[in-house]
């Protein structure tokens, strides 16, 4: 392809990478909710979301570079995209609605356990306390595992076409520039939207509010479940 034709591949995949990014909440409100009831810290958040980021945009390419490897029509490749992504949405949803009843069992434990010293008039509850939120801490931390696996299935469906139409006129370079701008503004967007959430969430000090404390994991876990929900009905 002549260099016209590869400078409006690379403009369109820059748009649609930011516009299939920034429509889909399932891209950043995970990181967020997560990040602020577990602590993380922003270069944990940002290397979290970064290698989901990197991993979501990465098996597309596979993909599309194996379907015309094999010689597996467009129509077929956009089917096995739609179906990966509905594994991975199912899959979101799922997670989020375990980890809403892991954080309410997680609430009601901390519940009892503040009872259960109050009628003693015992006076080492905060100690207690920060055990149990080790040990909150200590069964979260497969999460960004979870959330990696969840990202490497869910396609990005737009991607496709961009590099199965340079790969099948020759033109390894302009899949390449395709791949490495579309996936660079995906990963960016993410970035973006998740760090500037936390940074305007990290001024909020839910600490000051312990009652909803208690209940954040379960709360983020719901946060997660809806979003999923939402993109599922309306197709985000």
């Amino acid at each position: 392809m002549n260099a016209e034709v590869t400078g409006l591949l690379a403009l369109t995949s820059a748009t649609i990478g930011f516009l299939h990014t920034i429509s889909g909440p399932d891209h950043y409100l995970p990181f967020i909710f997560l990040a602020k009831v577990n602590k993380w810290s922003l270069g944990k958040t940002a290397l979290i979301t970064t290698l989901c980021g990197i991993g979501h945009v990465l098996s597309s390419i596979l993909l599309g570079i194996i379907a015309v490897i094999i010689g597996m029509p467009l129509a077929k490749v956009k089917a096995l995209e739609s179906f990966r992504g509905e594994i991975a949405l199912w899959f979101l949803i799922g997670f989020g609605f375990a980890y809403f009843i892991w954080g309410l069992h997680l609430a009601l434990k901390k519940k009892a356990h503040d009872h259960l010293h109050l009628g003693k008039t015992d006076i080492h509850l905060p100690e207690d306390q920060e055990n149990i939120e080790g040990l909150a801490d200590e069964k979260v931390n497969i999460t960004p595992w979870i959330l990696f696996i969840i990202f490497v299935l869910g396609p990005c469906e737009p991607l496709i076409p961009l590099i199965v139409y340079p790969i099948g006129k020759g033109d390894i370079y302009g899949a390449v520039i395709v791949s490495v701008i579309f996936g660079g503004i995906t990963i960016l967007t993410m970035l973006g939207i998740v760090l500037s959430a936390y940074l305007g969430l990290s001024k909020i000090k839910v600490s000051s509010m312990k009652k909803i404390n208690r209940f954040s994991h379960a709360l983020a876990g719901l946060a997660i479940f809806i979003t999923g929900i939402a993109v599922k009905l309306l197709g985000l």
